[in-house]
């Protein structure tokens, strides 16, 4: 990666390396800074950020939903319209980029690109068109990073804990070992159903009737747990489940069990909900249309039509992972990310 001093345009190159460095001149603009950004089938994240004692302090950051995956399930390529709203997001994240003093980047993405049949000329434009080089990492990397972002959150205990992350394209379900100074991942699985692709591949046919809706849901809950099938019968039986998700699907449902009336960071990351609420909230939306969905606080139109997805999946993970409460990270890949940047032990 070159400077990424405002003089010269943002490049970066896979994987991420150091850029020069200028002496520090004791301001917040001039300390050396790291950014990670996460392209998804859903969103695209970025954020900056300085170290700071035995973690960081974010400088700058950004999310926009981009929908990339939009039509892959069935077209299985991105399409032209999905890469310009991305390639416009990109832009952004550029210009942020070239306004601090990152040291080292990585951006990755994920499932979207790994399935589409033009992910890789679209990685190849945005690097053209935005200096922005984005790695696509696989399901297993993905897991990995999620995990060393948000794992801080694990409620205590000793037996294993389940992490999971309900993304755009596909779910990451990781077994972790918590005993030791830093997790170690004892299992993992990547379910091929995320918010995008169950929605495309189920949501289509209801014609807002309850009965319509209720035939949708429960399509959806079996397709997942079709899904997870094979982990399942690979985790072992624990007294003490504890669980703990990244996503935006509990994000949000986070904020609905909260009763928020517009999204708030320092309320949901960290929360520990009963999971038997987060269950109750699942079925109550997965019975409204999409227009009743879209009036509830904290959903609103951007995610009313995927809600839904998010819960079958959710209520899926708690069958098959009977924790008693939910533990809810507004935190993740990204965050993973900057720890590996900045040196933390890989997982």
């Amino acid at each position: 990666m070159g400077d990424v001093s405002t003089r010269q345009p943002y490049r970066q190159d896979r994987p991420a390396r150091p850029a020069p460095t200028r002496p520090p001149r004791g301001r917040w603009s001039d300390a050396q800074a790291y950014a990670a950004l996460d392209l998804g089938t859903n969103n695209c994240r970025l954020l900056i950020a300085r170290p700071q004692g035995a973690g960081f302090a974010v400088v700058d950051a950004f999310s926009r939903i981009v929908r990339l995956g939009e039509g892959v399930a069935a077209s299985g390529r991105l399409s032209d319209a999905a890469i310009e709203r991305t390639l416009a997001a990109l832009r952004v994240c550029a210009d942020k980029l070239k306004r601090r003093n990152v040291v080292l980047a990585r951006s990755v993405a994920t499932e979207a690109c790994r399935r589409a049949a033009n992910g890789a000329a679209f990685i190849e434009r945005a690097h053209a068109e935005t200096g922005i080089r984005l790695d696509i990492i696989t399901a297993e990397e993905e897991a990995r990073l999620a995990v060393l972002g948000c794992h801080a959150l694990i409620e205590p205990g000793s037996d294993p804990a389940l992490v999971f992350d309900i993304g755009g394209g596909s779910t990451e379900l990781v077994l972790v070992d918590t005993a030791g100074p830093q997790p170690r991942v004892l299992d993992w699985h990547s379910a091929p159903w995320g918010v995008v692709s169950l929605t495309e591949s189920v949501a289509g046919s209801a014609d807002g009737g309850a009965a319509s809706l209720a035939d949708v849901y429960a399509r959806m809950r079996a397709l997942a747990a079709e899904s997870m099938a094979g982990f399942a019968a690979r985790l072992p039986r624990v007294d003490r489940p504890r669980l703990l998700g990244t996503s935006g699907t509990v994000t949000t449902l986070g904020s609905v069990h909260l009763g928020l009336s517009h999204y708030d960071r320092s309320m949901v990351d960290g929360l520990i909900a009963p999971t038997s609420a987060m269950r109750d909230i699942s079925r109550s939306l997965s019975g409204k249309s999409i227009a009743q969905r879209a009036q509830v606080a904290c959903i609103g139109a951007e995610r009313a039509d995927l809600v839904v997805a998010g819960c079958a999946i959710l209520e899926t993970i708690m069958d098959l992972w009977p924790a008693e409460r939910l533990g809810i990270a507004d935190r993740g890949i990204r965050e993973g990310i900057l720890r590996r940047l900045m040196g933390e032990n890989r997982l």
